[in-house]
């Protein structure tokens, strides 16, 4: 029973610590070789999977009538448009931009900013007792300004990478319809149209919660996967982690601060410093240097302790509460 109260309160640990272990041992053990190479493409192939399910669950308990735009949103988005800017400007104008590390570095540290609100963080939100239709108005916002920037910022920088605006914006958008609005559609029609199914979804305690957890052991095995591949020093390596920890901590300190002036510190908090990192790794790999992955590779391990340590406080506040 110790077991189990343990995984239940530290689930973001257990799930990343258990995607990583299994990634090693799948890597490493010569006689599950074959075994490595069979479940690989069914790894990837279950992630959206999961990504859409914890939309699907999650939205299915979001009042639409509520969902509307507030300040603290656009307060968050110049924040982290100049974020972006900032970056931009570092490898458009600073001389080191012609050393291949520096700009990999750079482009690690592009990706855990310029990458949309994490479709997980309204998840978080609600966890941590936030506003969920604040969260998800946010998300929607956040992953269309990412569909603007990234046709736009990435050229810039891969001047030789084939990507034309219209090709990147396109592939991008449908991403996010895929990802974003169809399990909201479905929800919707769920919510309105199927009550009975409706209930059943609901009344499961915290399902969005350890469907996000699942993808979260698969994003850090890939993750892991990733670093162990690179072709990098250990010290460029730990270099990029530091620096994307500090940005971690810095976008959730801002956006804090930015939601302390309207009432909502949490959800802005939240909104700012939680990255689909997922996406960014795709990003990455698809239009960067592939070793930039690394960056919002160590975002994901950063954001989930100190969404750990969030949900452990708000616990802990509770139970005091209830005592």
């Amino acid at each position: 029973m110790n077991v189990i109260r343990f995984a239940k309160d530290w689930t973001l640990p257990v799930a990343m610590g258990l995607g990583a272990v299994l990634y090693l041992v799948f890597a490493f053990v010569p006689w599950l070789d074959s075994a490595a190479l069979f479940f690989a493409p069914v790894m990837e192939a279950i992630l959206p999977v999961f990504m859409f399910l914890v939309l699907f669950v999650t939205f299915c308990k979001v009042d639409f009538h509520q969902m509307r735009p507030v300040w603290w949103h656009a307060w968050v988005l110049l924040f982290n448009l100049l974020f972006v800017g900032i970056i931009m400007l570092i490898i458009l104008v600073s001389p080191f931009s012609m050393n291949t590390q520096f700009l990999v570095l750079m482009e690690a540290l592009l990706m855990c900013i310029i990458a949309p609100c994490a479709t997980a963080t309204a998840v978080v939100t609600q966890k941590l007792g936030g506003n969920l239709e604040q969260t998800t108005t946010y998300t929607f916002l956040s992953n269309f300004l990412t569909v603007l920037l990234v046709p736009i910022c990435f050229p810039m920088i891969e001047k030789d990478a084939d990507v034309s605006f219209w090709a990147a914006f396109w592939k991008i958008l449908y991403q996010v319809v895929t990802l974003l609005v169809v399990p909201m559609l479905l929800a919707y029609i769920v919510k309105h149209h199927a009550h009975r199914l409706h209930q059943r979804i609901i009344s499961i305690r915290d399902l969005s919660f350890y469907l996000w957890a699942c993808s979260l052991m698969i994003v850090t095995g890939t993750t892991v996967k990733n670093i162990v591949h690179a072709q990098a020093t250990v010290v460029f390596l730990t270099v990029i982690a530091l620096l994307v920890l500090v940005l971690c901590v810095v976008q959730f300190a801002v956006g804090r601060f930015i939601g302390h002036y309207f009432g909502h510190a949490q959800e802005a908090g939240q909104a700012l410093g939680q990255k689909n990192t997922a996406f960014a790794i795709w990003l990455s790999i698809t239009y960067m240097n592939p070793l930039a992955s690394v960056g919002p590779g160590c975002y994901i391990l950063w954001q989930n302790i100190i969404n750990s340590v969030e949900i452990w406080q708000h616990r802990i506040t509770n139970s005091e509460k209830s005592a």
